[in-house]
């Protein structure tokens, strides 16, 4: 398992090929990313490496955070996530070191793991995509409405998951098979084309493809 790069999302613009064809990308600054914790098999049960990105005021840190990351030599970070990966990457990387954008190359294809913008309550139009009535015919005062839920004489009851009006967005989400269009390691920058999930400076998960192609 590779490495989940924590990263800033910047916004969207555009980049041109060596043909001139212009690319919709999602730039984000792609780390560095300090390891803090190494966590293995013996004393965890399982391996993986703890990492921090952006740095934080001391002041605003708590003393057992300050002690956490005094131990492994880092400055205050103000993102910690923990990156699932094999023995031999855990062993290539030590507690304090530096992981920057440049294990990502160009025409690589990823998965980007963040939370999606929330919609506030929303419709089953624009929260599931169902039609609109028609606005003729006697149809009134329900263009916009779901019909029927379920049945009245069995089994008499609304059957769970039944798609409804309710909160959209703000979830876990991932979007497969990006592919990273630029990497600019001098700037600490990742050009992924697409959109990814999230607000602007909202944190976004970058790692290799699972399913890629």
């Amino acid at each position: 398992m590779a490495i989940e790069l924590l990263c800033r999302k910047i916004g969207m613009t555009r980049i041109f090929d060596e043909s001139g064809d212009a690319i919709a990308v999602t730039v984000l600054e792609a780390g560095p990313n300090k390891v803090v914790q190494k966590k293995t098999e013996e004393t965890d049960g399982y391996t993986a490496l703890q990492l921090g990105f952006g740095e934080r005021r001391e002041k605003l840190v708590s003393k057992p955070a300050k002690g956490h990351f005094a131990k492994a030599g880092v400055s205050p970070q103000h993102h910690l996530r923990e990156s699932v990966v094999d023995e031999e990457t855990a062993g290539a990387h030590d507690v304090g070191s530096e992981i920057t954008c440049d294990i990502f190359e160009a025409g690589q294809m990823v998965d980007a793991v963040g939370v999606s913008k929330g919609r506030g309550f929303a419709g089953v139009v624009k929260r599931h995509g169902f039609a609109i009535k028609k606005r003729t015919h006697g149809t009134h005062e329900a263009f916009r409405h779901g019909g029927s839920i379920g049945a009245g004489a069995w089994p008499g009851k609304v059957i769970k998951g039944i798609k409804m009006p309710g909160q959209m967005g703000n979830e876990r989400v991932t979007v497969r098979n990006l592919q990273v269009a630029k990497v600019e390691p001098e700037r600490n920058l990742l050009f992924v084309r697409g959109s990814v999930p999230g607000h602007r400076d909202a944190i976004v998960g970058i790692r290799p493809a699972v399913t890629g192609k």
